[in-house]
């Protein structure tokens, strides 16, 4: 979901305004787990031979992946389709290149440990919130629920707008108090269903930071591993993983390589959610 990339983004990247004001806004994201992350994959049937179960079964050594350019919007199976209330938890977060290379707000991200944080998201027709999308293709709101996962982090009068480009739905751009910018666009995206009830996909986001003296760039990858039951209290649940990586840059990229300079790990659980409150849908003029 767009929210993935936009949570550790806005949070990493306010944790460092915290500490230095402009200079402190540099990092990022994702947004995006959970400890016995073995057991869950074996629980939902995912640990069988595939680029995501082996890529699940190797944290935290995590490297950059090599998946397909993002081609048009990312299309969720039909049990996503509604309004949501989504509970995402902090369960473990890594700095695998630390102490030689880290990355601003990433001690201060330890606050949010086992930390649970709830808003609302929607998955709905691509044709509600796109020009020419299809009636049948289930999709994130990207604008809403980036809109609504930025003021669960940052609180309301922080977070402008989230608009996305109408000609292209994996370009959003978060618009924060003065006169910040946050533009994201997915760039990679792989897919796996295994079964009817297990949807898994990771997506590659560009980050650029706007407002500070410098633009800031950054490259984050967030892999998620969703299962459904539809007789539970909580008909969907999700392990999610994060991944920071450096821009070239950024002077300490040759060091970093393919290797992430932040992890996040976190456990998502979606109820669904009787709010039929819609809030307008804004894209990018």
């Amino acid at each position: 979901m767009a929210t993935r990339s936009s949570r550790d983004a806005v949070r990493h990247w306010a944790a460092a305004s915290r500490r230095q004001r402009w200079k402190r806004q540099i990092a990022r994201s994702v947004w995006v787990g959970l400890h016995c992350l073995l057991l869950w994959l074996s629980a939902t049937n995912v640990a069988q031979a595939s680029f995501f179960a082996d890529r699940f079964a190797q944290f935290p050594d995590w490297h950059k992946p090599a998946v397909p350019a993002a081609k048009g919007d990312l299309v969720y199976p039909d049990w996503f389709a509604g309004d949501w209330t989504v509970t995402t938890t902090l369960v473990d977060l890594v700095a695998p290149l630390a102490p030689e290379v880290t990355t601003p707000g990433f001690e201060s991200n330890r606050a949010y440990l086992s930390q649970p944080v709830v808003f609302q998201v929607r998955f709905v027709p691509a044709s509600t919130v796109r020009r020419g999308g299809s009636p049948t293709a289930i999709v994130s709101d990207r604008a809403y629920n980036g809109q609504n996962l930025a003021k669960a982090y940052l609180g309301d009068r922080a977070v402008f707008a989230v608009k996305v480009d109408p000609n292209n739905p994996n370009r959003q751009i978060t618009l924060l108090r003065g006169d910040r910018q946050l533009v994201s666009t997915v760039t990679a995206r792989a897919i796996e269903a295994p079964d009817a009830d297990q949807f898994l996909t990771t997506e590659v986001f560009q980050q650029e930071f706007r407002g500070a003296p410098q633009l800031y760039f950054n490259q984050v990858e967030t892999t998620t591993a969703y299962r459904h039951d539809a007789g539970a209290s909580l008909p969907i649940a999700a392990v999610q993983v994060t991944a920071i990586y450096l821009s070239p840059q950024d002077r300490d990229y040759f060091k970093a390589g393919d290797r992430p300079v932040a992890l996040y790990r976190y456990r998502l659980e979606f109820e669904k959610s009787s709010a039929a409150s819609l809030a307008p849908r804004a894209t990018l003029k």
